[in-house]
């Protein structure tokens, strides 16, 4: 069982007010809260240890999650999105410069053959586009769509690139050729998405916007390991998307600067 933080609590009840409440259990302080989502029984795992949480569980708000309207940004939205992608990924890329060099230097020294792992991702409406990261795992290394913990495909560094998010930083070029955004759901690969919209209900309104670097679910929840953790995770990228504003993008961009410098990552 993943429980998120406290802040992810917060977060929630600042993008999405529309939870159903089926039962919980004993409300106490540093107890877990169980809800379960309406129409397809999804579990979210909150930890509650204040009056705050109190008032977000017992919301009379409930409306029906597969009956919401979800779409893309508008004109200003977008704009207000592309200008975060270059203003912060222009800094970060200066910034990071010396941290690229370094890993480049790292995984050939760990792990000789490609510095850059391309793979087919899935974009905005399903347009499927080759997605940049650092390679983290030894090449020819057995297949399994998921990583494991400690799976032994990723060489040490690779785990360090992992826990920072170092890996994910040749997906700025991504965001320059306009297929991602800074934030937004996690661009997931094409084989992973063709499975999951068979058997995930509404998994496909994710790709109704440009997926991101880092999002709700990636700072929330741990990497997927299994369909189960998608379903839960889609959750997070449906909030996201329907509860859109510049205050929530700086929100999750802040919740990251403090999962890449705490080392949260899985």
């Amino acid at each position: 069982m993943f429980k998120t933080n406290y802040l992810c609590l917060i977060q929630l009840k600042h993008y999405y007010d529309t939870y159903y409440t089926q039962y919980l259990n004993s409300i106490k302080e540093g107890k877990m809260t169980y809800l379960i989502q309406k129409t397809d029984n999804m579990p979210i795992y909150i930890k509650e240890s204040s009056s705050e949480a109190q008032k977000f569980i017992t919301n009379k708000k409930h409306n029906n999650f597969s009956n919401n309207i979800y779409k893309s940004y508008n004109k200003f939205q977008y704009f207000q999105k592309r200008i975060i992608d270059f203003f912060i990924g222009s800094s970060l890329f200066v910034l990071a410069t010396p941290i690229i060099a370094y890993t480049i230097f790292r995984i050939k020294k760990e792990s000789p053959g490609p510095i850059l792992f391309k793979q087919s991702r899935i974009g905005i409406n399903g347009k499927p586009f080759i997605c940049y990261k650092f390679r983290s795992m030894h090449v020819n290394s057995k297949f399994n769509p998921y990583t494991q913990e400690n799976d032994s495909r990723i060489f040490p560094f690779g785990n360090t690139m992992r826990q920072m998010r170092i890996d994910e930083l040749p997906q700025l070029l991504n965001i320059f050729k306009g297929e991602m955004h800074l934030v937004g759901p996690r661009a997931e690969w094409d084989i992973l998405v063709k499975d999951y919209e068979e058997i995930i209900p509404n998994y496909q309104k994710r790709h109704l916007v440009a997926p991101g670097i880092t999002g709700l679910a990636q700072v929330c929840y741990p990497y997927g390991r299994n369909v189960e953790d998608a379903k839960k995770k889609l959750y997070y990228d449906m909030t996201y998307i329907r509860s859109w504003s510049l205050l929530s993008e700086i929100k999750v961009i802040w919740k990251t600067i403090e999962v890449v410098l705490g080392k949260k990552g899985v």
